[in-house]
């Protein structure tokens, strides 16, 4: 593919994700994109295949309690109970499909609850972390590290990308309007071609400038 067709190539995506961003009122038609919808998180776990095992019994499957922002992924029927050193939190749902390592995503609040001191973290990097205790209906696990605040990040595609004008890794300020409005500092871009545009938050942020799932924010480039 020459530089020139891979061009066109690119302006033609851009052209298309801002012509369907703009039916559902993200973007007006032939403007930059600005606007991205707001998806706040409750703490979650993500377990592995031995684990599931453990928690609920050898062979057992998570079941689907409803499809969450991102492609092929969901939140499960299956709970589980989180044990720290000064405090539980029960009723944790598992976000499927299973993983290949356990981790633990609780916000702040969550983890002062708990009695563990979790460190601001990107999904899936457990360097540094702390352990927890998950109980399940079958048995118990003891992870020595995994348990994090989730970074804020907003997903996307390499085309939302372009037409946002950022790129896979930089952090960004968001800007939030309305009566506990503000501007939130270090929002990761994270960028891939099987991504559904949408902005992870935390219950802790969520509720510190008012907003809710579905709500809209600024993304800010300059």
């Amino acid at each position: 593919m020459t530089q020139t067709i891979a061009t066109e190539l690119t302006e033609t995506i851009t052209k298309l994700v801002l012509e369907e961003l703009s039916k559902v009122g993200l973007a007006p038609s032939g403007e930059p994109l600005k606007y991205v919808p707001v998806g706040v998180s409750a703490r979650h776990v993500h377990v592995n295949r031995a684990h599931m095992d453990i928690l609920f019994g050898p062979g057992s499957e998570l079941t689907k309690f409803k499809d969450i922002s991102q492609p092929g992924q969901f939140a499960a029927n299956e709970q589980v109970t989180l044990i720290g050193p000064k405090g539980t939190i029960e009723k944790v749902r598992i976000l499927g499909p299973l993983r290949k390592d356990t981790q633990a995503e609780v916000s702040p609040s969550d983890a002062r609850k708990l009695g563990v001191n979790p460190p601001v973290k990107q999904s899936g990097v457990h360097d540094g972390t702390p352990g927890i205790t998950l109980v399940g209906p079958k048995g118990t696990v003891v992870i020595e590290r995994g348990c994090i605040v989730a970074e804020r990040h907003i997903h996307m595609t390499p085309a939302e990308a372009s037409a946002f004008g950022v790129q896979n890794g930089q952090k960004v300020q968001v800007k939030i309007e309305g009566p506990r409005g503000g501007i939130m500092n270090e929002v990761m871009i994270r960028v891939r071609d099987d991504f559904a545009l949408d902005m992870h938050i935390d219950t802790d942020d969520g509720n510190a400038f008012g907003l809710k799932t579905g709500d809209k924010v600024e993304i800010i480039t300059e």
